[in-house]
This record gives C-alpha cells, sequence and structure tokens, in this order.
C-alpha cells in the first residue's frame, strides 16, 4: 500500500497489482495467507478501477459490472447450491426406501411418492399399498412369514453394504478430500489456511454422490454438516469465473463465508439461521458486506430449494412443527433440567469420539478405512432392522417425532386410549372424548420402549460412525435422533439442548430452530436450554466438536474465542532460540543469485527477512518463499544476461558496480516494506491478538531496529499447547 501523505508520484511499497511475472501474490499449498498483503492488493485494485472510471466510459461500465459481479456470484451460489441440495434429497430419499422394496408403477418412485395416488391405503396402514412391494414379496410372494423378514432383512443388509462400499470406493480413488463433513476444515480455510483440491470440482462431484450414498446406506450419520462443504465447493468453483475473487484469496474467503450461510440454509430451510451460523461458528473474517451478501446468497437457495419441493410438502424440510400454546413459568425448571442433560451428553459425546479417532488415527485401525466402514455399516445395519425406529432413515424419524398426535393419526407414539378403553384409532371415540383426557395404551409403551433402544443405539454407532472414511457427520442431524417425551415441544427442547452441547452454539441455534418451528412463543426457553446446555458442557471441556477435531487433525487455527492468559513475552516465542542455528536472512545488496538459490535450497521456510547487512542486522521489509523463487526462475528464464554471480538488489537504486558486472535483479517490487514487527519485551497476550485481528502469518521480532527473531502462526499455537500441558508437537498439518 501506498503510505498516506507521500506525493503523487512515490512508488508503491509493494508493488503487486502490476506484476508482470505470473505466480507473484500466491501462495503453496499448506500455507497460510497474508490478509494484511491481500486486503491491500484489493484496496490498490479498486483505487485504480475507480479513477479510470472517471476518465473513461468504457471504464466506468466496468466498474459498474465489478461492483455487480459479487451479487452476481452471490446468485449462481444461491442456485447451484439449492439445487444440488434439492437433488440430493430426493436421490437420499429414494435409495434408502431401495432397502426395503421397490415400488412396481415405476421403480424411480420412493415409498411415500409409490403410495400417494393408490386409493387402497387405510389411516392404520397408511404406507401400505399394493403398488410398493417389499423384496421379499417380490421374491417368495408372500408378506406375513418368518422367513420372509429374514430376507428382508438379508436385502436391507446387502443394499447398505453396497452403498457404503460405493461410498468409500468413490471417495479413495477419486476424491480422499470428499471424506468428513467439512466443518472444521472449512473452518481452518476460512482462517487463511490453503488446501489445494478441498474445495474443488472432484471432491464437489465425489461429494455429492457419496452425500446420497451415504445417508442411504442407514450410516448414523447425516446431508446437514456435508451441505455446507457441497455449498463452499460450489462458491470455490463459481470464484474462478470472476477476476476479482480468483486472484485474492481474502476476496475469495468473504465468499466462502457467505456458501457457509448458504449450506445451513438449505440444509434446514433456515436462511437467517444460516447467516448467522457462519457468523458465530465458522467465520474469521465476516466484514458487513459479507453480512448483506451471504443473507441474500441464503434466500436465494431457500428460494431455489423451495421451488424444487424435493419433499412434496411444500416446505424446505421434511421435518416441521408448530408451537402456539402458550408455556408456564415453572416449565422453565424441566428446560433448564433438559438443558443440564444436553451439555453433559455433549461433552461425553466429544470426548468418546475423540477418544475413538485418535484410537483410529494411531492404531493400525486407520490402515484399513474401507473394512472399517464395512463393518460399522454391517453392524448398524443388523441391529438397526429390527427396530422400526432405527430402521428408517433420520429425517422419517424425526418427522416421526416431531408429529402431533391427531384424530387419525395411526403412529405408535399416538397410541393412547380414551377413557372407554378404545384406541386413538377409533375416530368415534377420540371425537367424543377429546385429545386431552386419553390414556397411554399398549401401542405406546412399546413405541417408548423402542425409543429408549433406539436412544442407546444411535448414542453408541454416532461416537464410532463420525469420522470415518466417508462422507459423514451430522451431529445437526444425529442429536435430533433422541427420545420423545409425551409431547413433541419436550423433545424439541431435548433436540437443540443436544446440538448446543455438541456444537456449543448459541444465537445460530436458536434462531435455527425458531425458522423450523415458527414458535415465538418460545423463544425464552429455547435461550434458556441452549445457554444452560453451553455452560454445562463449556465446564466440562472448552471445546466444541469442530474444534476438537481441528486439534486432533494438528490444523494451524488461532481459535478467536480461546483466551491466553500466560505471562510471556516475545522473546520466550520467537526463534531462533539459543540453541538453534542463525536466523535466515537476505541482504538487501551484496548476495548473488546464486548464494540467493542455496539459501532456498537449504531451508524450507516460508519468507525470509531482508536486512541492510549481515553484521548491522537492521530490518529493511519482509520476503516470501515464493514470490522470490518465481521471481529468480522468471529472471533466468527472461532477462538477458543473468547469471549465477549476478547480483539480487532489493533495493530500486542501483549500488555502485563494475561495468564488466552481469546485469542485476532488482526484486524491490516484492518486498514488504512495512512487515509487522513487535519487540522482545512485548507480552505474548498482545501478539496473540495481533495475530487473532490481523490474520498474520508472521511477524518479527526487533530490538532498536535490529532484527532479532520471528514469530511465526505455527509457533503461536506450538506455544499455547505447551502452555495447556499438550504436546506442541501435534500442531502441525497431517
Amino acid at each position: 500500500p501506498v503510505l498516506t501523505g507521500l506525493p503523487s508520484n512515490s512508488p508503491k511499497l509493494i508493488d503487486l497489482l502490476d506484476d508482470t511475472v505470473p505466480g507473484i501474490g500466491t501462495y503453496e499449498d499448506f500455507n497460510t495467507i497474508d490478509w494484511v498483503r491481500e486486503k491491500s492488493k484489493d484496496r490498490d485494485r479498486h483505487r485504480e478501477i475507480t479513477n479510470k472510471s472517471k476518465h473513461s466510459t468504457v471504464a466506468l461500465l466496468f466498474s459498474i459490472s465489478d461492483a455487480f459481479s459479487g451479487w452476481l456470484l452471490m446468485l449462481l451460489i444461491g442456485l447451484m447450491s439449492g439445487a444440488l441440495a434439492g437433488g440430493i434429497d430426493i436421490a437420499a430419499h429414494w435409495m434408502t426406501d431401495l432397502k426395503e422394496g421397490v415400488c412396481l408403477n415405476g421403480f424411480w418412485f420412493n415409498h411415500e411418492h409409490c403410495c400417494w395416488a393408490s386409493n387402497e391405503t387405510t389411516f392404520q396402514e397408511r404406507d401400505k399399498c399394493p403398488q410398493w412391494k417389499t423384496w421379499a414379496e417380490l421374491m417368495v410372494g408372500v408378506s406375513e412369514q418368518g422367513s420372509v423378514n429374514v430376507l428382508n432383512h438379508f436385502m436391507y443388509v446387502s443394499w447398505a453394504l453396497l452403498f457404503a462400499f460405493l461410498a468409500v470406493i468413490l471417495v479413495r480413488a477419486f476424491a480422499p478430500y470428499a471424506c468428513g463433513s467439512g466443518i472444521p476444515e472449512i473452518k481452518t480455510i476460512l482462517s487463511g489456511f490453503i488446501i489445494r483440491g478441498y474445495l474443488g470440482k472432484w471432491t464437489l462431484i465425489i461429494k455429492t454422490i457419496t452425500l446420497v450414498l451415504a445417508v442411504s446406506s442407514g450410516l448414523s450419520l447425516g446431508k446437514e454438516g456435508p451441505l455446507v462443504h457441497v455449498a463452499c465447493c460450489c462458491a470455490n468453483i463459481l470464484c474462478h469465473f470472476f477476476t476479482k475473487y480468483r486472484r485474492n484469496e481474502a476476496k475469495r474467503r468473504e465468499v466462502l463465508s457467505a456458501a457457509s450461510a448458504v449450506g445451513v440454509s438449505v440444509a434446514f430451510g433456515a436462511p437467517i439461521g444460516g447467516v448467522l451460523f457462519s457468523l458465530e461458528e465458522v467465520s474469521y473474517y465476516f466484514p458487513l458486506k459479507t453480512l448483506w451478501r451471504s443473507f441474500f446468497a441464503a434466500l436465494v437457495a431457500a428460494f431455489t430449494l423451495r421451488s424444487i419441493n424435493p419433499f412434496g410438502n411444500s416446505r424446505l424440510v421434511l421435518f416441521y412443527v408448530e408451537f402456539h400454546t402458550p408455556w408456564h413459568l415453572l416449565e422453565l425448571i424441566p428446560f433448564v433440567l433438559l438443558g443440564i442433560f444436553g451439555g453433559l451428553w455433549g461433552a461425553f459425546f466429544i470426548h468418546a469420539n475423540i477418544a475413538w479417532c485418535r484410537l483410529r488415527k494411531n492404531t493400525r485401525l486407520g490402515h484399513y478405512p474401507v473394512i472399517e466402514v464395512l463393518v460399522v455399516t454391517l453392524l448398524t445395519a443388523l441391529l438397526a432392522f429390527p427396530i422400526e425406529y432405527t430402521r428408517m432413515s433420520s429425517s422419517e424419524l424425526i418427522s416421526e417425532l416431531f408429529n402431533d398426535c391427531g384424530l387419525l393419526d395411526s403412529s405408535k407414539l399416538c397410541g393412547y386410549t380414551s377413557n372407554s378403553g378404545s384406541t386413538s384409532g377409533s375416530v368415534n371415540a377420540t371425537a367424543a372424548n377429546g385429545l386431552g383426557a386419553r390414556l397411554a395404551g399398549p401401542g405406546l409403551y412399546t413405541a417408548m420402549w423402542q425409543l429408549a433402544l433406539a436412544l442407546v443405539f444411535k448414542m453408541l454407532i454416532t461416537v464410532a460412525t463420525f469420522g470415518i472414511k466417508v462422507t459423514d457427520l451430522d451431529v445437526f442431524l444425529k442429536a435430533k435422533q433422541n427420545i420423545r417425551a409425551q409431547a413433541s415441544k419436550h423433545f424439541f427442547f431435548f433436540l437443540i439442548s443436544t446440538l448446543g452441547g455438541v456444537t456449543r452454539m448459541t444465537v445460530s441455534l436458536v434462531v435455527i430452530m425458531f425458522e423450523l418451528t415458527g414458535g415465538l412463543e418460545y423463544i425464552v426457553p429455547l435461550m434458556a436450554a441452549t445457554m444452560t446446555s453451553k455452560w454445562v458442557a463449556d465446564a466440562l471441556s472448552r471445546e466444541s466438536i469442530y474444534e476438537a477435531h481441528i486439534r486432533l487433525n494438528g490444523y494451524p487455527f488461532l481459535e478467536a474465542k480461546e483466551e491466553f492468559r500466560h505471562k510471556t513475552l516475545a522473546t520466550d516465542v520467537m526463534r531462533p532460540r539459543q540453541s538453534d542455528p542463525p536466523l535466515s536472512v537476505l541482504t538487501q545488496s551484496g548476495m548473488s543469485v546464486e548464494e540467493v538459490e542455496r539459501l532456498i535450497a537449504d531451508t524450507t521456510y516460508s519468507g525470509f527477512p531482508v536486512v541492510i547487512s549481515q553484521q548491522s542486522q537492521r530490518l529493511v521489509g519482509f520476503v516470501l518463499r515464493r514470490d522470490l523463487v518465481i521471481s529468480l526462475e522468471n529472471a533466468r528464464r527472461h532477462q538477458e544476461g543473468v547469471v549465477s554471480v549476478s547480483a539480487v538488489l532489493f533495493t530500486e537504486c542501483d549500488p555502485p558496480a563494475s561495468p564488466s558486472a552481469p546485469p542485476a535483479v532488482k526484486l524491490h517490487n516484492i518486498l514488504d516494506l512495512s512487515p509487522f514487527t513487535v519487540t522482545v519485551h512485548t507480552p505474548m497476550e498482545i501478539v496473540v491478538d495481533i495475530f487473532r485481528k490481523l490474520g498474520l502469518r508472521q511477524c518479527l521480532v526487533i530490538q532498536n531496529g535490529r532484527l532479532l527473531g520471528i514469530i511465526t502462526k505455527k509457533d503461536i499455537l506450538k506455544h499455547m499447547a505447551q502452555m495447556a500441558n499438550r504436546d506442541p508437537e501435534s500442531i502441525l498439518f497431517n
């Protein structure tokens, strides 16, 4: 950037806007971007476009199109993500039902759609119609014998194993980054880390296909979390069609923040909740402009999904519930108790899952991901089929739990009896006695113990399933699969409590649930349950499930929520230490091309400080390794007369040289003349705040202008791990 107050003809300190060398200003894989430099590049670009627009009509039109390009990109992201989400919902619903049977009217119909047009369904057995046949009915022609159930069970397990096998093979063969939910990695990417290919086209294709397969296999995972990854892949691919976002990593991350909101919008039908989720949970840099664009993109995505209508109920999700009855003050007590239980369960789930994942990572179990997936799928299918509530898909189960009991409801959960002893299936009896004065019948008791078994089963199997090498994770969805109380209202509050305990979300979670239910009456109990679950879970462990997996994988993520309370100084963290070799530096003049290339070959550092001389060590600036390598290669290839003994200059003025000397390589245009510096006595809590708020990748440590050392983001993470009695060497991307 140009220093304010300088004459208009003064040179820029960092001249990267007009770079003519391809690759200058870009980053290598598994490196952190320089947020300050990227924002400076964007300001320079915008300033240049604005100045040109004052002198040319064409430039003015280009300026208008440049300003509009962000909104156009948001529109395309919303349309693409909404369309993919609708296709995933339709395909997953059909393939889930395919495990149990097929529609004779058309194999592409799922169970519900197959029986829609049938006139032979009843209220008691509304899911049975002649057009839908189980696999046993197709093979042996009967449906009521014990051997038939064994055959149906066998087909259910076989289809589940086939779907899971296809999912894990596709991930391993074509897109290894398509495994997992993606939210921990997306949080890391949004903080500035580069993981090339993680949001690429192959990842998007395989993630979309395997997401359908994984959900359809019956594994204890869902599509809500991975849909955030899918939306971010769409955003990253579309960014390449817009120069402003293709060439600037910071601007691209603003788009990815909006895409995260789109993912939650299509997953829950909650556009506002999606925006707040992006702001509260995943985004690292979220300016006001990104808030508006996130809202627009989430709106477009929700509208697209609503137009597709994948569930045929004119809703954005399969389950929807409305609460309009008022709550009483005493009800806050059970709401808080539900929050306490949700916090306890959330902390237990995180601890158990991380322990299992660490076991997988550090033992031979992690060497056989295909076998692990098939074994988990086999156990899930074998144990899930006998119980109705574990056999049905996650969305169907939630829909069943959310439904209020009506006069003609045939669900076991509505198996009440009237005073005369008739069941709720008797319309006359229920109409005469009303819905409020009925006793629990045998069907309801059966449903309750089956739900209790389903609760235990889902708790245990989800711990083992989260993290396997297929498109997995849904703490969003799996936290919902728990016991229903006498009214869906109590289940709903248990749902939000467990979600709060696992994810530690507060505002966004309440808004998402409010958009799902439309229950404005219950905002206060919702807030009470959510905050209680967060407080209880935080008392046991400060990390959410996402942060725990970030730490497990060693991602270089500097958590903004974690406070640094130790009284250490910059000199305690900087390198080199007393036992280390001297700091590798470049001089502003006096080094040859060969010497610079040898320094690059002998080290793996991401950049080098530039000093006046080796003797004075007076700081001049900082140069990135990638820029240095590309510039030297370009000079050797295109600058006439450059040889190994040519001087490398980081100054604008040429020093005196003999006439016979080969031409020098001038690299002042890639030199950052204003790197961030601290003194040796700067408290580390201030250094950590600087890194968090400015998104730095490194800062230099000086004393009276003399360079003494360097502190990188990884140094800070290792220091924080050491202060917390954790292994500092675990902070390494693997």
